[in-house]
């Protein structure tokens, strides 16, 4: 048992859903993987130090509606006269998403989310709750070699800004404590994948592009990459359950405020994650756990803590 529990924590590896549930369109590799696309909000609050950008990430079901509960923990200085980081911040999200393929190559992405934040103050809690911005992304698989073991997908996209932007949220410590950013901003997205046997390795990145919102604030513009790899435990025809693990970095840049660049509101962190996904028939199930290897945001003024995911998708 321990040399099968160091095995699934020590390789980077990946497994996909084998289910034949899955509708016809899906294209079944010489190697026994079923072919699978990903796209993951990359939005939890729709800011910098709290968005909880994860990129791409693996998705059983090629086409699928769902639904998923994204946790983020932060410390925060109280304000700029302290030099501790005492101030505890809660983002929590609950999205409703889905993918929906238009041919062989193209398909649309699309996640409506919806935020419920907290923050601990030495004058009381703060609370704010309400819709996001809604996110869409046309995905175009790029290769799909012959024997399926190496796959590469593009993906450009954008972000509607329905969720409400506060103007007296960025005069705190995080500026980031929103429901959106007011803005449009523009995404492009590049995913890699190597697959075979029970293994495979998943590397992605994506570059977004954040413009000035109604209020002449502009959040920094944010780059993304991740290695994440998943091995399959065991599996058959109807039932697949597979262990996951990797990293994955965010840099922000610097925010602006009518042109102007704002002093500590860039930064950047790295996270190790571990995780599960497991499926049956057209039910998809997983969960991941995040903590930070490395972290700077905000000049040093917010540090990272944990983050937590757990989705839950039909396939249609």
């Amino acid at each position: 048992m321990m040399k099968k529990i160091i095995l699934i924590f020590s390789l980077v590896v990946y497994t996909v859903n084998q289910a034949k549930s899955i509708r016809d369109s899906v294209y079944i590799a010489p190697n026994g993987f079923s072919r699978f696309n990903f796209y993951d909000d990359c939005d939890a609050c729709g800011c910098a130090a709290g968005n909880g950008s994860s990129g791409f990430e693996s998705l059983l079901n090629p086409q699928f509606i769902g639904i998923k509960y994204f946790a983020q923990h932060y410390k925060a200085k109280e304000n700029l006269f302290v030099k501790d980081l005492t101030q505890d911040q809660y983002f929590n999200t609950i999205q409703l998403w889905g993918k929906i393929p238009l041919t062989k190559k193209v398909s649309v992405y699309a996640s409506l989310p919806f935020h419920f934040h907290e923050k601990k103050t030495m004058q009381g809690d703060i609370r704010i709750n309400g819709i996001g911005d809604l996110n869409l992304m046309g995905i175009y698989q790029l290769l799909n070699s012959k024997e399926g073991f190496h796959q590469l997908s593009g993906g450009l996209g954008v972000k509607i800004p329905l969720g409400k932007f506060d103007e007296k949220g960025i005069s705190g410590v995080n500026p980031s404590f929103q429901l959106g950013t007011g803005s449009w901003d523009y995404q492009a997205a590049l995913n890699y994948k190597f697959q075979k046997n029970k293994i495979a390795v998943l590397v992605n990145t994506d570059y977004t592009i954040k413009t000035e919102n109604k209020k002449h604030y502009r959040f920094g513009n944010q780059w993304n990459y991740a290695a994440t790899g998943f091995y399959r435990i065991t599996g058959n025809e109807k039932a697949v359950f597979s262990a996951k693990t990797g990293l994955q970095g965010e840099v922000y840049a610097q925010n602006k405020q009518f042109a102007e660049g704002l002093p500590n509101t860039s930064g950047s962190a790295l996270y190790g994650k571990l995780g599960f996904e497991a499926s049956y028939k057209k039910l998809s199930l997983g969960s991941e756990v995040m903590l930070p290897v490395y972290t700077h945001l905000a000049g040093g003024d917010i540090e990272a803590r944990s983050r937590f995911s757990i989705f839950l998708n039909i396939g249609i």
